[in-house]
């Protein structure tokens, strides 16, 4: 616990610092032509007894805040799909921002939609097949939902049957950061699956996540017809791409176009890597997605755009807008690209 304040009070630290620079005007090169911006959960707060996802999470009046912010820093909004072609034309058409989210979330559309329509902002929406028709459960969510519970939860880890107990908020990170180990540290598909089942046997149904939480295949239709809104692929399951055989790979971006076209009518022009680093981004993922026709194609790497990206359309960068760092002053230093100057050093 102690660790991640600490991170975040340095993540706090290089935000501010790079407000009195942006102000200041200086490292001004770092803005570039641009930034796309990435959010997931966009809704009222509502405290637990422990976080881990809150960087997943923003509110509805910081989204809006967002935006006006960066209509008075002289940003217009585009639609994803029109970032090839901004990059291309340079610095002729001014500073532009472009909104996506990820994974499809009911909340998008109840309240990120009308902040949206009240500013004309285009927006895209990344869509998990599985997590849509509630074949696959948001193994993050089914860990923070665990997490917060009541009952203790038994699970296999290192091929040990393990009682992780919840009385503690130490307890409760313990047992969240031993999920993710479990996920994130081996065969992916099999973790999920053991998380699942313990999940089940504590007496909690992961699926009821992505029920009640996602959108289904006709309100996304239905909100597929907005004038703002466009829709891409996202896979199958969001499991880690560049962990998967060559099959899978294309099975997972293939399912996940024909999905959306399905929905839309339309063939999406757009698809947003899982977890958007090095466990889905690698030579022979952005290949695959090549190989599917998708033209442009977003990951979580943070920064701005320059003229470079006109030749990496399918390795477009992102800006996270996240939950623990909530301030309109902060969305202008991250769109100024100072931050991510100053981590490179």
């Amino acid at each position: 616990m102690l660790k991640q304040l600490v991170k975040r009070a340095a993540i706090t630290g290089g935000l501010e610092l790079s407000v009195l620079l942006s102000r200041a005007g200086l490292m001004g090169e770092a803005r570039g032509l641009g930034a796309i911006f990435t959010l997931h959960h966009v809704r009222q707060h509502k405290p637990r007894h422990i976080e881990p996802n809150r960087h997943l999470e923003i509110t509805p009046e910081f989204l809006e805040a967002a935006i006006v912010r960066l209509k008075q820093d002289g940003y217009r909004f585009v639609a994803l799909q029109d970032v090839p072609r901004l990059l291309s034309e340079g610095h002729r058409s001014g500073p532009f921002a472009a909104f996506t989210l990820d994974d499809g979330y009911r909340d998008n559309r109840d309240f990120a939609l009308p902040v949206f329509e009240r500013h004309a902002v285009p927006f895209t929406i990344f869509v998990c097949k599985g997590f849509s028709e509630r074949r696959h459960s948001l193994w993050w969510e089914t860990a923070d939902a665990l997490a917060n519970g009541e009952q203790p939860l038994e699970i296999e880890l290192a091929g040990v049957r393990r009682r992780l107990a919840v009385g503690t908020d130490r307890e409760r990170l313990a047992l969240f950061d031993a999920a993710c180990d479990l996920v994130c540290c081996g065969d992916e598909t099999d973790a999920i699956r053991r998380l699942d089942d313990a999940a089940l046997r504590a007496g909690f149904d992961p699926r009821s996540i992505p029920e009640a939480e996602v959108m289904s295949a006709d309100e996304l239709r239905a909100l597929s017809a907005h004038p703002l809104v466009s829709l891409g692929a996202h896979t199958i399951s969001h499991r880690a791409l560049a962990r998967l055989d060559a099959g899978v790979l294309a099975e997972e971006i293939s399912q996940s176009v024909d999905y959306v076209e399905a929905i839309t009518g339309k063939r999406p022009n757009s698809f947003a890597y899982p977890y958007g680093d090095c466990r889905s981004v690698s030579r022979d993922t952005v290949a695959a997605v090549a190989r599917a026709g998708l033209p442009v194609a977003v990951t979580t790497r943070p920064g701005t755009l320059s003229m470079k990206h006109a030749g990496q359309l399918l390795e477009l960068p992102r800006i996270s807008l996240n939950g623990f760092y909530q301030k309109a002053r902060y969305v202008s230093a991250l769109a100024s690209g100072i931050p991510f100057r100053l981590k490179r050093g």
